[in-house]
C-alpha cells in the first residue's frame, strides 16, 4: 500500500477519494434518460460556455471505462495506490431497501478485488431530474423510517465485515451525505449503534459530511465526527461574475453565456476555504482538483476556473499538515472530492489535458508533508 508513513508508527495520512459508480448502464437510467445512459453520456456532449472555459473532459490512460468490467476497476485501484491514494469512498444508494448503481460495488465485495481500501458513503438525496437532490420532478425519492433504519444497518453489517474496509481506530467508517435530511438524526445513530452491538459487530465509527449544512457538533445527532465537503459553496460566497469581469464578457459577446452561471476563480475558493474556522468537533478536511457541473447542466452551472495541478498542491499540503498537527495517527484522514466525478469536472483520473498531473501532485504533497510529524517530535 503506498501510503504516507512514518518509521516508527502506522500510516500518518490516509488519502481518501470519493468514488461515483455511474460508469455502467441501469434499467432505471434508461428509463429516465434514454438507452445506454451513463455518466459518460453527460460528459461527451460538454460544450464550452466562454473563453477560457475547460470543457470537455476527455479520459487519458483509463478511458471511456464501464465499471462493469474487473479490468476498469483494477486499473482504478492501480493507479490510485501508484500515487498515495489509501482508499476509495464508495457513494453507496440506498432507497428504503432497494439499492441502485450497486453493481460494481457488489462485485468489488464479492470477488475479493481489487486489494484495496474501501468505505462508503450514503448519498442519501432524492434523485431528480435536475441532478440537485431536491423535491422538484424527483424520480426515485427517500422515505426514512425507523423499520428501514434497521434494515439498512443490517445490510452494511456484513459490508464492514471485510478486511478492506477502512476503519477508524478499530471502527468502521460509514458515512452520511446529508444528515440534515434526516427526520432524527440521533434515532437512527442510535439504531444503528444498537443493531451493531447486537450483531457483536462493536462500535461504530459514524461521520456526517458538510455537504450542506455545517458547523453541526456531530456528537449533538449521535455522530462521531464530521467531513468537510469541497468545493464550499456557503463560505466562499456564491455569486456571480460582476463589474469589471461582466463588463469585459459583454464587450467579446459572452455576457448572455454567462447570465445563469455561477463562475468563480480556484484561487480564491482555495483562499476560502483555507481560512475557515477551526471547529472545536472533529473534523476531516477535504480538497478538490476542480468543479464544474456544466456537462450535468448547461444553465445554472457551477463552474470553477482556474484551476492547476500546482495550486491544488499547495492547497493539499496545507490540509496534510494541519491535519497532522490536530488528529492523533489513528484518525489523520484527508478526503479528495474525487477520484472520478467526471460530470462535475472534478476528478484525479486522468484527461487529455493535464494527464497524471494532479495524481503527481498528490504525491508530491504526500511526501512533502509525509515526514511532518517526525520532524516536529
Amino acid at each position: 500500500m503506498s501510503v504516507l508513513r512514518d518509521d516508527k508508527k502506522e500510516s500518518v495520512i490516509k488519502p481518501i477519494a470519493f468514488y461515483l459508480p455511474q460508469y455502467h448502464p441501469i434499467p432505471e437510467n434508461d428509463r429516465w434518460w434514454g438507452p445506454g445512459f451513463t455518466e459518460w453520456t453527460n460528459v461527451a456532449k460538454a460544450q464550452p460556455l466562454f473563453r477560457g472555459h475547460y470543457q470537455p473532459h476527455v479520459p487519458a490512460d483509463l478511458g471511456f471505462y464501464d465499471l462493469r468490467l474487473p479490468e476498469a476497476r483494477e486499473a482504478q485501484a492501480a493507479l490510485a495506490k501508484e500515487y498515495g491514494i489509501y482508499g476509495f469512498c464508495y457513494y453507496h444508494y440506498w432507497f428504503n431497501g432497494r439499492r441502485i448503481l450497486e453493481r460494481p460495488f457488489d462485485e468489488v465485495l464479492s470477488s475479493g478485488t481489487p486489494d484495496f481500501p474501501f468505505c462508503l458513503c450514503w448519498a442519501n438525496e432524492n434523485w431528480t431530474r435536475v441532478w440537485d437532490g431536491g423535491n422538484k420532478e424527483v424520480l426515485l425519492g427517500q422515505n426514512f423510517n425507523l423499520e428501514d433504519d434497521r434494515t439498512h444497518i443490517r445490510h452494511l453489517l456484513k459490508v464492514f465485515e471485510d478486511p478492506r474496509y477502512i476503519r477508524v481506530n478499530g471502527k468502521p467508517l460509514f458515512l452520511v451525505y446529508r444528515t440534515d435530511l434526516l427526520p432524527d438524526p440521533r434515532r437512527t445513530a442510535d439504531v444503528w449503534r444498537e443493531e451493531a452491538m447486537r450483531a457483536g459487530a462493536g462500535e461504530l465509527f459514524l461521520a456526517r459530511v458538510e455537504s450542506f449544512v455545517a458547523g453541526i457538533d456531530p456528537s449533538t445527532i449521535g455522530f462521531d465526527a464530521a467531513i468537510e465537503f469541497a468545493p464550499d459553496w456557503r463560505n466562499m460566497g456564491r455569486g456571480k461574475l460582476v463589474g469589471i469581469a461582466s463588463r469585459l464578457l459583454r464587450m467579446i459577446g459572452l455576457r448572455n453565456a454567462l447570465s445563469s452561471q455561477t463562475v468563480v476563480d480556484y484561487g480564491r475558493m482555495v483562499h476560502k476555504m483555507l481560512h475557515k474556522a477551526t471547529p472545536s468537533y472533529p473534523l476531516f478536511r477535504c480538497v478538490c482538483p476542480s468543479f464544474d457541473n456544466s456537462p450535468r447542466r448547461t444553465s445554472e452551472a457551477a463552474i470553477i476556473c482556474g484551476s492547476t495541478p500546482d495550486l491544488y498542491e499547495e492547497w493539499l499540503s496545507s490540509i496534510i499538515e494541519r491535519t497532522c498537527k490536530i488528529h492523533g495517527t489513528g484518525e489523520r484522514l484527508v478526503f479528495i472530492n474525487a477520484w472520478n466525478e467526471w460530470g462535475e469536472g472534478n476528478h484525479l483520473e486522468p484527461d487529455q489535458k493535464w494527464g497524471r498531473s494532479y495524481l503527481e501532485k498528490t504525491k508530491m504533497a504526500l511526501q512533502k508533508k509525509c515526514h511532518w510529524e517526525a520532524a516536529n517530535g
